[in-house]
């Protein structure tokens, strides 16, 4: 009877382990955020205290959470930070392989943006809109380069999170660093530029527009204008620059 009672409870704690992993995949709760109270995890997931700090066990024994005496319990970074592995140093360190990052940008957000137009709700709707407000908001001060470049990154995961798609959410947060350099790189060359920058402005218009207007098809062809536009930019300059070093050369009498 004692076992039958033991294998009772340690089924209702992996039950309750699986109701918070669905919560973290889903990405309500995020890595790093604090998990509510016992006594809130127990009303809401209609089990009991004890059952609730078994299930709480549970995740830490699959590291999924962490627990700071005094402090609660945390999700845990789920993911080896990419930028310290070889490879993921390697790509950021090559400028060669910045329009790499733009074509799996592209092949992502577009995607993404699809998804999210066709599965985002009012709520998955709010944050993208506070996030493209921020993103214009920082046009009009004076918020240094990696800082707008940081807004802008985070208004397109916001729309890749409006996918409710936990595998592309996960694949693009976990190249965070990769995806954040092309988009300084895209920053720092182009929003200087009167007429790079408007254009810039008027296609996240069109992508925001799309996605909370919930057309898939536009909103797929929004993200990925955007992203060819901008590597098209982003080469024209690398050539002109290419272009100045050798007029310069032949002016100091260099063949």
């Amino acid at each position: 009877m004692l076992e039958d009672n033991q294998e009772e409870a340690l089924q209702i704690a992996d039950v309750v382990a699986g109701r918070i992993e669905a919560l973290i995949v889903d990405g309500v709760l995020k890595p790093g955020q604090a998990l509510p109270s016992e006594r809130r995890l127990t009303a809401k997931l209609g089990a009991s205290r004890s059952a609730v700090r078994e299930g709480l066990k549970v995740l830490r024994t699959r590291g999924i959470i962490e627990t700071s005496h005094g402090r609660g319990s945390f999700v845990a970074a789920l993911t080896t930070q990419p930028a310290l592995t070889p490879m993921m140093h390697l790509l950021g360190s090559q400028p060669r392989t910045l329009y790499d990052i733009f074509e799996v940008r592209e092949m992502l957000e577009a995607e993404s943006a699809r998804l999210a137009a066709l599965r985002g709700t009012q709520a998955d709707f709010a944050l993208i809109t506070r996030r493209y407000e921020e993103m214009l908001a920082a046009n009009e001060s004076d918020v240094g380069e990696s800082a707008r470049a940081r807004l802008d990154y985070n208004f397109h995961l916001s729309i890749c999170e409006a996918s409710h798609n936990p595998v592309l959410v996960h694949t693009l947060s976990s190249l965070t660093d990769l995806l954040l350099s092309s988009v300084f790189a895209s920053v720092n060359n182009l929003y200087h530029r009167e007429e790079q920058k408007r254009v810039i402005d008027k296609q996240h218009a069109r992508l925001y527009k799309a996605v909370l207007g919930k057309q898939p098809e536009q909103a797929r062809k929004a993200a990925s204008t955007h992203i060819t536009t901008t590597t098209a930019c982003m080469r024209e300059i690398e050539a002109e620059e290419q272009r100045l070093v050798r007029a310069t050369l032949r002016l100091k009498g260099w063949t």
